[in-house]
């Protein structure tokens, strides 16, 4: 099931799947779907309250006392903006110090044009290398999907400001909710550039089924065991 994930990934990549218009989607998908995000994300959230001691004493030693959570406002579906959950892995003025570095940097900004990210980020914390890597900086997101606003699997929880680079893209992805961990997510981890997580969540959400979300699942399960491609 993995692989044969693996080989969708690269169809889609290569252009050579026919794309479906219309959502494979079912009240009978979105109940699982639902009860599936409800029962994790509880079991999550007792998980997390050790997380968050855990978090806490590291970036205390390390002499930062602000809070450990990172909120944002995140596009959700059908374009609705939410407020995201995450454990900061940043300094605390991240956003305004990347503006200050595509401002001054001329590489660095056509790095994050093209992957809206940069490989070597100076503003992540020693601990938040190590969170990032075993992906417990996710963690907090269960709180988004037992309040409605995510789901365990699904799209990637765009910026307000990603909209416009989302182009024609951006009416298909936001016809599902975005997810803790997705087809881009598991396929590519942090590689890719822009366009290609675009495609391939453009073609989530216009396939997205049991099966589908099943294979992503375990998919997520092995990289993350594997800490493949986390940064």
């Amino acid at each position: 099931m993995i692989s044969e994930l693996d080989n969708t990934a690269r169809i889609v990549l290569d252009g050579l799947q026919t794309e479906t218009t219309k959502a494979k989607t079912n009240n009978l998908y979105l109940f699982i779907k639902r009860s599936f995000d409800i029962f994790g994300s509880i079991i999550g959230l007792i998980f997390l309250i050790p997380f968050i001691i855990f978090v806490k004493i590291s970036y205390m030693i390390k002499g930062d006392f602000k809070s450990v959570f990172y909120t944002q406002k995140r596009i959700g579906k059908d374009g609705h903006e939410f407020k995201f959950y995450k454990f900061r892995s940043m300094i605390d003025n991240a956003d305004e110090v990347l503006k200050k570095l595509l401002e001054e940097n001329e590489d660095l900004r056509k790095e994050y044009q093209l992957n809206k990210k940069l490989e070597n980020d100076p503003r992540i914390t020693p601990v938040g290398k190590l969170i990032r890597k075993t992906s417990i900086d996710e963690l907090p997101q269960v709180i988004n999907i037992l309040k409605g606003d995510m789901s365990i699997i699904g799209n990637r929880p765009y910026l307000p400001r990603e909209k416009e680079d989302m182009g024609l893209y951006y009416d298909d992805i936001v016809k599902s909710k975005p997810g803790l961990t997705g087809f881009w997510q598991c396929s590519l981890r942090s590689g890719g550039t822009f366009e290609e997580r675009l495609k391939m969540e453009k073609y989530y959400s216009n396939n997205m089924g049991l099966k589908f979300d099943i294979s992503i699942f375990f998919k997520t399960i092995e990289v993350v065991l594997k800490a493949t491609g986390a940064k």
